[in-house]
């Protein structure tokens, strides 16, 4: 055959059908994934985010892919009809990578949405309060992830070293850092790295709120460089190591004597010589800036029902194997709720009952979504849907149902783990404002 004689036009077909056609044809395969996904979980409730997630200006992007190959967590993001969409927002943890990587701007990171507003302490991007010389670092402000945690703490501790007018008392604390989980310790190593004088005061234990964790939870990280000890090259850690990681950071950067433990924070206002009068229930203090990072649960959240106040009602699960043998209500919807019902459900003997008040799971990760249908499959939990617990007692509770019928069932235990309210008294009277976002950036 003489290929002179071929016809261009033919030539130019068989190309298609050879590279473009393919690609389209993958293409469309890849957005059909993504279509279905989202669907399911419009279908489920999972469109609906407790926190820090993207929102995509569909006019913007270019659909690079860029955002989905960055993001490390799965069916965050997906691209559909030439543009990036948030398929499950609630997974997003606040990596952040997907705005950076954006080369058009098209990515924000938002907290809240049109129709769900979340309480925020008022921060500026030094993460400065619009009280001079009071910061908020980590979970309390929005991001609660441990690689956001260090890298808020480094540019906290950073920023203050930079502007900090040098003081020779030596009762004045350069910083008095509040809680010691992972935004209050990695904010603890960059003052020791600075060479800084302050004080790291805990309520409980280091590693704060993490400690309460249910056993075998998994907590999300990224490597992160931890000063005077080296990198963790860690994406995923068990509650257990990642507790014998915090001590053994601070052992080996001799952290512990800077750390008060079970000791809690009571107040800190401005004296007329400019610094902090910093009270905890153990003593008081004087320090020239005082960065919180006490998390945002608070004070547990209650249901106000008649036997609540009993000694088999708790609202946070520590060890799972305490409870064998038991029948157990457990009461919400969010992760916290599933992941005690699943740590008790493991226990041998346990009857355990998952009580929630909509019909359907909107606030949980898809991994314990999928662990929990495994546990309903298996009967390990039994699912109780539009429920609302109305008393407790020793050996029993009754609840209604969709239709408002009481009914009753035998119980040894009711774990309560509907979240905690955002310590908003206490911020108010550090004179910290608070803003109720509803889809708009952390520092807006």
């Amino acid at each position: 055959m003489d290929i002179a004689n071929i016809s261009p036009l033919l030539i130019t077909l068989v190309l298609v059908a050879i590279f473009v056609v393919p690609y389209f044809i993958i293409h469309r395969r890849r957005e059909k994934a993504v279509e279905v996904k989202f669907e399911k979980a419009v279908e489920a409730g999972l469109v609906e985010p407790d926190t820090l997630h993207p929102i995509i200006d569909p006019n913007a992007c270019m659909c690079t892919g860029n955002c989905v190959a960055a993001c490390p967590e799965t069916d965050v993001l997906g691209l559909l009809n030439g543009a990036a969409l948030s398929i499950q927002p609630n997974k997003c943890v606040g990596h952040g990578l997907c705005e950076r990587v954006c080369p058009m701007d098209a990515i924000q990171l938002v907290v809240g949405t049109a129709t769900r507003g979340v309480d925020i302490p008022r921060i500026q991007e030094n993460f400065e309060t619009n009280v001079p010389g009071l910061f908020v670092v980590g979970e309390l402000g929005g991001m609660g992830l441990i690689r956001n945690a260090f890298e808020q703490a480094k540019q906290c501790v950073d920023g203050i070293t930079a502007s900090m007018k040098k003081q020779n008392d030596p009762d004045i604390l350069d910083i008095l850092i509040v809680g010691c989980g992972p935004a209050g310790l990695a904010a603890s190593l960059h003052a020791k790295e600075k060479g800084l004088r302050f004080l790291t005061i805990e309520k409980e234990d280091i590693g704060g709120t993490v400690r309460y964790y249910p056993r075998k939870k998994m907590v999300m990280t990224d490597p992160v460089q931890v000063p005077g000890y080296g990198k963790l090259k860690i994406r995923s850690i068990v509650k257990e190591d990642l507790i014998q990681l915090w001590d053994d950071i601070v052992d080996k950067t001799n952290l512990r004597s800077f750390i008060h433990t079970r000791e809690a924070f009571i107040d800190a206002h401005k004296n007329a010589a400019g610094y902090f009068d910093v009270v905890s229930d153990k003593g008081r203090y004087k320090a020239a800036h005082v960065i919180l990072a006490i998390g945002r649960r608070g004070t547990p959240k209650k249901l106000d029902i008649e036997g609540e106040e009993q000694s088999n009602v708790a609202y946070s699960l520590i060890e799972p194997e305490q409870y064998q043998h038991n029948e157990i209500m457990v009461v919400g919807g969010g992760d916290s709720a599933v992941e005690c019902a699943l740590a008790l459900s493991e226990q041998p003997g346990n009857t355990v009952r998952l009580s929630y008040r909509k019909d359907r799971f909107t606030r949980v990760k898809q991994g314990n979504v999928d662990l929990l249908k495994e546990a309903l499959a298996s009967n390990r939990v039994e699912f109780l849907p539009t429920t609302e617990l109305k008393t407790i007692h020793t050996d029993h509770v009754s609840y209604t149902n969709q239709q408002g019928e009481q009914l009753t069932t035998t119980n040894d235990y009711v774990f309560v783990m509907i979240g905690g309210t955002l310590p908003t008294g206490t911020l108010k009277e550090l004179g910290i404002k608070i803003d109720t976002k509803f889809g708009e950036p952390l520092a807006k």
